[in-house]
Parts: C-alpha cells; structure tokens; sequence
C-alpha cells in the first residue's frame, strides 16, 4: 500500500511542478536527514482577490496517510485560522477531506487547495468547527470581516 501512495504522491508533485494555481506553493517537507518527505507537505494558499482574504498567504500542512489515496490527507492551517470551518487545532473541516462525506481518490492535490481557497470566503454554515468565528460570521458580518482582514494582513508579513 505504501508503494502505491508515493508514487502516486511522486506524480502529484511532477504533475504539480508543471501546472499549478498562481501564487500557490506545494512541496514537501524536507525530513532531518535532508530528504523529502511525500507524506507530509508544506503548502501556502493565496487569499482570493477581492475578498477579505486577500493580501494573505496562509500556510498549511498537509499529512498523508499510508492509505493515500484510499483516505484524504489531513489539513492543518499553521498557525491555525480564524474561521468558521477551521478547529481552533488548526484542521480544516471540508467534506472532500472527509472520507465518510465527499473524498473520492481521483481527487488531486490540486484541487484539494482550490477546494480550500474556495472555502476561506465561502464557509459552509452546516459544518461548524469553529464556535467564535462561527458564531461572529452568523451574527456580525461586519466584525468577522474586519477579524479576516486584520489576519490577512498579518498573514501577508508572515511571508
């Protein structure tokens, strides 16, 4: 199985190398004898022009499981984000990183982040994770705004 999983991991990022979102980044993690790690990458996801996200570069980390791509990847923004779909922990809640929900193994790296992207200005209000920024982006559009803007801009620094 886990033969399976890095070569198909070694594909994704040939595939990745040649054609990827602009001002993504993917790769993965370097280990501590300096080799690259396939099961664990380094990922930076733009904020969307003309959302409140914008400006922002937000990193996150994505961690395969043996079983990939039988089973999702696990996401963790770091640092963690304020959102409603984020857990405080920093792991993204999406049904396509999900396998009881919408994972299916054509799914791709690539569409992974795009998926990501897309939910950063469009947070799916049946799927909580997040109570604080959940409650704000219920109650006070206006407030949580501001909070993404604010974390945009200390996001875009972070670079």
């Amino acid at each position: 199985m886990a033969g399976i999983c890095r070569n198909r991991l070694a594909e994704e990022r040939k595939q990745w190398r040649k054609d990827h979102p602009f001002g993504f980044y993917a790769r993965p993690a370097k280990a501590a004898d300096g080799s690259l790690d396939l099961m664990n990458w380094e990922v930076g996801i733009p904020g969307k022009a003309n959302t409140p996200w914008e400006g922002g570069l937000y990193k996150l980390r994505m961690m395969f499981p043996e079983e990939y791509p039988s089973k999702p990847p696990k996401c963790k923004f770091t640092p963690p984000l304020f959102h409603p779909n984020v857990f405080p922990s920093g792991t993204v809640c999406l049904s396509i990183l999900d396998e009881d929900k919408g994972w299916k193994p054509a799914i791709t790296i690539k569409q992974i982040l795009l998926g990501i992207q897309d939910l950063l200005n469009d947070p799916n209000p049946h799927d909580p994770a997040q109570s604080e920024a959940f409650t704000m982006f219920q109650k006070d559009a206006t407030a949580y705004e501001r909070r993404v803007r604010q974390q945009a801009r200390e996001m875009a620094t972070a670079v």
